[in-house]
C-alpha cells in the first residue's frame, strides 16, 4: 500500500522555523518524485517544492525559493521541508505527494498519485 505520513506542522511565530517531515512507504522510493503542496483556507492547492526522482534535483515555486529548503534521505525513504523566516501568508495545510518518473513544480497535481494526509501550518503575526 502507498503511503505518504506528514508530520512537524504546528503554530510558529513570524520570522520563525518549522521542519516538515514526509515518510513514504509501499513504492520504491528512487523512482518517484515528491512535491511539497500546500492549501491555504479559501484559496487552491499550490505547488511549493519538488525534488525529482533518481537525480534528486529540487525545484521551488516563488513561494518558498530562498527561504524553504527540501532535501531527501532515500535510507528513510523520508523527505524534509526546511522552512524558514515564515510569514503568515505561509499559513496552511501542506501536503506531500508523491509522482513515478520525473516531476517538477509545474507538473500538473493530477499527476501525483498518492497523497499524504497533510499537516498544518499556522504563522502567527
Amino acid at each position: 500500500e502507498v503511503q505518504l505520513v506528514e508530520s512537524g506542522g504546528g503554530l510558529v511565530q513570524a520570522g520563525g522555523s518549522l521542519r516538515l517531515s514526509c515518510v513514504a512507504s509501499g513504492f520504491a522510493f528512487d523512482n518517484y518524485s515528491i512535491a511539497w503542496f500546500r492549501q491555504a483556507p479559501g484559496k487552491e492547492r499550490e505547488p511549493v517544492s519538488c525534488i525529482t526522482s533518481q537525480a534528486g534535483i529540487t525545484y521551488y515555486t516563488n513561494s518558498g525559493k530562498g527561504r524553504f529548503n527540501m532535501c531527501s534521505d532515500k535510507a528513510r525513504n523520508t523527505v524534509y521541508l526546511q522552512m524558514n523566516d515564515l510569514r503568515p501568508e505561509d499559513t496552511a495545510v501542506y501536503y506531500c505527494a508523491a509522482s513515478e518518473g520525473i516531476s517538477d513544480v509545474v507538473t500538473p497535481d493530477h499527476f501525483f498519485g498518492a497523497w499524504g494526509q497533510g499537516t498544518q501550518v499556522t504563522v502567527s503575526s
